[in-house]
């Protein structure tokens, strides 16, 4: 019986939550361990778990990984979400790393002070609609394709929902010039292992609150 991937963060969104994406996509089961408490971020230090001393950790196929984009990379290839060959891959990097930079925007918001926070939150629609979304609109139409690359599921796919999902929790009427991304994201929510992911009870996390934010300031220290 294959062991099921474990994750090491904290009980919220964060940088782990696009791995959580992947692994439900692909139909994976995981287990988690949220970090609470600075004596189990301390301990995997020492147990030299934490290559870099940082979290997202996911122990997977007999290793330990860390980096969250080395963790992505190696999810997308190994459940076939990664394009058939090097060109496509290439452009589903170019894909993710773009929607990654736009979630980053409202990831690092919570720990803002409250004008701040409001003010990055404010950038991000503003730059998920006049500079990230547009590009995905064009993406779809001159590709024809029910995907952003090739003609099947893929990593950035995924992560383009991801990122629309969370722009639309600061700001719901975020796609209305957006048709084709508006169709996108019914059609890949509707892919079942991810509509599953949707669905309340799912190890999908809710927006960050403070206890989230008090827990990880306590655990890192900052």
């Amino acid at each position: 019986m294959e062991v099921k991937p474990k994750l090491y963060y904290f009980q919220g969104r964060g940088r782990m939550e696009s791995i959580r994406w992947l692994l439900a996509t692909a139909g994976v089961e995981f287990e988690e361990e949220f970090l609470e408490t600075r004596e189990q971020y301390e301990k995997l230090q020492k147990d030299g778990c934490l290559l870099f001393g940082q979290v997202p950790l996911v122990e997977i196929d007999g290793m330990l990984l860390t980096q969250t984009r080395a963790i992505l990379s190696y999810l997308a290839a190994k459940y076939n979400l990664y394009g058939k060959d090097l060109k496509e891959r290439v452009r589903i990097d170019m894909y993710a790393d773009g929607t990654q930079d736009l979630m980053m925007m409202i990831i690092g918001a919570p720990f803002k002070a409250p004008q701040e926070k409001e003010e990055s939150l404010a950038l991000a629609v503003k730059r998920a609609k006049n500079r990230y979304f547009p590009v995905f609109e064009k993406i779809l139409k001159d590709h024809g394709e029910a995907f952003l690359v090739g003609n099947q599921l893929s990593w950035a796919d995924i992560q383009l929902l991801e990122a629309i999902l969370m722009v639309e929790e600061v700001s719901a009427p975020v796609l209305s010039d957006f048709p084709l991304l508006q169709a996108f994201k019914t059609r890949i929510s509707n892919i079942p292992t991810i509509k599953k992911f949707l669905q309340p009870g799912s190890q999908r996390k809710p927006p960050p609150d403070g206890h989230y934010v008090d827990v990880v300031r306590t655990v890192l220290k900052f």
